[in-house]
C-alpha cells in the first residue's frame, strides 16, 4: 500500500523540498514561517554585526583576519567594516565573491601587514594559488595596509589576487618580487590610490582594467613592471596616471611593460620615469605579431627615462585630445545601458581608524 505522504505534493521553497501537509491551516502556518524568516534577513540589517575588529594581542573580535572574515555575513546589507590594529599578521586569507561590501582598515600602513611566504612550485602551488591575500567580494576597500609575500625571489609569489570588481585599495604597500600584483577578473574594474608597489618581474599584471593613481612603483632588478592581459576588445587594460616610477642602485634595464596576452593595453600619463627605462620603453614578449595588437601609450611623463625618441615605432604617443579619454569617469565607464553608481572611484577623505569601545577577546 502506498503510503499517504508519498501522495501529497512537494513545494520547492529556497532549496528545499517540503511535503504539503494535508490540512490547509497547517500549509498556510508552514508558508508564513518561512516568509517571515526571509523578510527579517532584509528588513532587520541591525540584527547583524557590521563591525569587526582583529588585534594581534587578544583586544579585539578575533585574533586572525581570515576569522573575521569567516564570521561575516555573506552578501550583507550594509557594508562590513574590520579594523586591524598593527601587527604582523602571518596568513593566508581570502575574501570570497559572496562576502561583498567589505571594507579593511589598518591601523597604520608601514605597521600593519598581511604577509606569507607560498610561491609557485612549493608544493602543488601554481602561480595563481601563491597569494598572500586573494580578494574576490566586489566593491571590496582596504586602506592603511601592507599585503607581502615574503617568499624571496624564488619565482613568481604573489602578495595580492584581486578579482573583484569595483575594488580600492588607498594607501597601501605591495611587496615582493615577481608577480607581486594579479589584477585578475577580465570584467573587474580596480583603482589604486597612493599605493606603493614593488617586485622584478611582471610585478603588475592581468587581465583587470586597474588605475594606478598616484602611486610609487619600484623596481628590483632589470626586468619588466607590467605584464598586461587584456581581453581582445577592451578600450583600457593598466593606466598609470601621475605615478612616480623608482628603481634600486643594481637596475640598469627596466621597462614599462610586455604582452602576457596579445591584446594587452598599458598607459603611463604624467609619470615620473627613471634614467633607467629602456630607450626602446616596451618589448613584445619575443613574438612581433603582438606588435600588431597590443596598445602601449605614454604622454606627458617627465624624468630621465621619459625621451620617447627612442621608443619601438609601435609605441603610441598620445596627443592631447586622446589623453583627455583616460578619465576615471571613461575609464572606469560600464555598458550604455547599466545604471551604477559612480561614488566608488572619486576622491575620499582618508579612512580613521576608530577602534570600536566595547569588544570581546576571542
Amino acid at each position: 500500500m502506498v503510503q499517504d505522504s508519498a501522495l501529497r505534493p512537494a513545494l520547492i521553497f529556497t532549496g528545499m523540498q517540503i511535503t504539503i501537509p494535508r490540512r490547509p491551516i497547517l500549509l498556510l502556518l508552514l508558508l508564513q514561517l518561512l516568509v517571515g524568516n526571509l523578510m527579517a534577513q532584509t528588513a532587520n540589517p541591525q540584527q547583524y554585526k557590521y563591525v569587526f575588529t582583529v588585534a594581534k594581542d587578544g583586544t579585539g573580535d578575533f585574533k586572525f583576519i581570515q576569522d573575521a572574515i569567516d564570521a561575516m555575513r555573506v552578501y550583507p546589507l550594509q557594508r562590513i567594516t574590520l579594523y586591524i590594529k598593527n601587527g604582523v599578521y602571518n596568513e593566508k586569507i581570502q575574501l570570497p565573491s559572496d562576502n561583498t561590501d567589505v571594507t579593511f582598515i589598518g591601523e597604520s600602513v608601514e605597521k600593519t601587514i598581511i604577509t606569507f611566504s607560498d610561491y609557485s612550485g612549493r608544493g602543488r602551488h601554481t602561480t595563481f594559488t601563491s597569494y598572500t591575500a586573494k580578494i574576490s567580494g566586489n566593491r571590496f576597500v582596504a586602506e592603511n595596509i601592507t599585503f607581502a609575500n615574503s617568499a624571496g625571489p624564488v619565482g613568481q609569489a604573489l602578495a595580492l589576487y584581486v578579482d573583484a570588481d569595483r575594488a580600492v585599495f588607498r594607501n597601501c604597500r605591495f611587496l615582493g618580487n615577481q608577480d607581486t600584483i594579479y589584477a585578475a577578473g577580465e570584467g573587474a574594474r580596480q583603482l589604486f590610490v597612493n599605493c606603493f608597489i614593488e617586485g622584478t618581474t611582471d610585478f603588475i599584471f592581468g587581465p583587470a582594467t586597474a588605475v594606478f593613481q598616484a602611486c610609487t612603483i619600484r623596481a628590483k632588478s632589470n626586468s619588466y613592471i607590467t605584464a598586461a592581459n587584456t581581453p581582445r576588445g577592451r578600450q583600457y587594460g593598466f593606466v598609470f596616471l601621475d605615478c612616480k616610477v623608482l628603481a634600486d642602485s643594481a637596475v640598469t634595464k627596466l621597462f614599462l611593460g610586455r604582452p602576457w596576452r596579445a591584446y594587452s593595453r598599458t598607459a603611463f600619463i604624467r609619470c615620473e620615469l627613471p634614467a633607467v627605462i629602456a630607450p626602446a620603453g616596451w618589448d613584445n614578449w619575443g613574438n612581433t605579431a603582438n606588435e600588431q595588437t597590443a596598445f602601449y601609450a605614454e604622454y606627458k611623463n617627465v624624468g630621465k627615462g621619459s625621451n620617447t625618441a627612442g621608443r619601438v615605432p609601435w609605441a603610441k604617443q598620445l596627443t592631447n585630445q586622446e589623453a583627455q579619454e583616460y578619465t576615471l569617469e571613461k575609464i572606469f565607464a560600464s555598458q550604455p545601458q547599466a545604471v551604477e553608481d559612480k561614488a566608488w572611484y572619486q576622491p575620499a577623505p582618508a579612512a580613521v581608524f576608530s577602534w570600536p569601545a566595547a569588544q570581546v577577546a576571542r
